[in-house]
């Protein structure tokens, strides 16, 4: 068995379907809960891979948060040593800032829901997509959004949202997204974040139409999580 890092960020965000996938295969998250005040680790030597996850606050509210630096430190230095890391929106957007992207409000406004994305031109080629299709739904939760970092693979996008995820070399992998949320997980974030549901613009579905046919839609996303995901379990330990 080994060892996943994982940095939590919100008391409703935290591995959701991801958790089941790693059990699966052996795997045990260790889950440091920053939103309780953990500290964040010093580093992550001697776990196969970290992962984090999305949350309410901005990766550039340092001076509210001061602990984004320290994981920002932390993730850079993850990245920089080819430790298989992978970040779920908040997550992917502090993997994007640590490398030297840029996070700033989504110019289309807010992405709460349920929209498609696609594969970008380098996304057709790349390893990290094999197996999907050219567009597939995805649930989204998110104001703001990345610019992906120098030197790294745009692989998605939406029509909301020009950048949905992009990889660093062949070890690191940055979703805007969430194919981690199960239709309990979603149904709590529309209690816990309805105020988010109450914010203008196209992007920002009600609560009725994110919990339609909520079974079918989340059981669809698992189907595509696995494949999603399969490129980066790959490259830890194996039972």
């Amino acid at each position: 068995m080994s060892d996943i890092l994982v940095l939590q960020h919100h008391p409703e965000e935290g591995l959701g379907f991801l958790r089941e996938i790693f059990l699966e295969r052996g795997h045990r998250p260790v889950i440091h809960r920053l939103d309780l005040g953990a500290a964040v680790p010093e580093n992550s030597n001697g776990y196969s891979g970290l992962v984090i996850m999305g949350g309410p606050m901005s990766v550039n509210d340092e001076d509210r948060h001061p602990w984004l630096v320290e994981e920002m430190r932390l993730i850079r230095a993850a990245v920089e040593a080819g430790q298989p890391t992978l970040g779920h929106c908040l997550g992917g957007q502090l993997i994007a800032k640590a490398m030297g992207g840029q996070v700033f409000a989504n110019p289309a406004g807010p992405e709460i829901g349920w929209f498609p994305v696609e594969k970008t031109a380098a996304g057709y080629g790349s390893s990290w997509l094999q197996g999907l299709p050219e567009s597939f739904p995805l649930f989204h939760w998110h104001g703001e959004t990345f610019a992906p970092p120098e030197g790294s693979t745009p692989l998605l996008s939406s029509a909301l949202c020009a950048h949905q995820a992009f990889a660093i070399g062949q070890h690191c992998l940055a979703l805007q997204g969430h194919p981690e949320v199960t239709a309990a997980v979603v149904r709590a974030w529309t209690e816990a974040m309805a105020g988010d549901l109450q914010r203008p613009g196209p992007g920002v579905q009600s609560a009725a139409e994110i919990t339609r046919d909520l079974a079918q839609r989340c059981a669809d996303l698992a189907a595509i999580s696995r494949v999603l995901y399969a490129p980066w379990l790959e490259l830890l330990p194996q039972q």
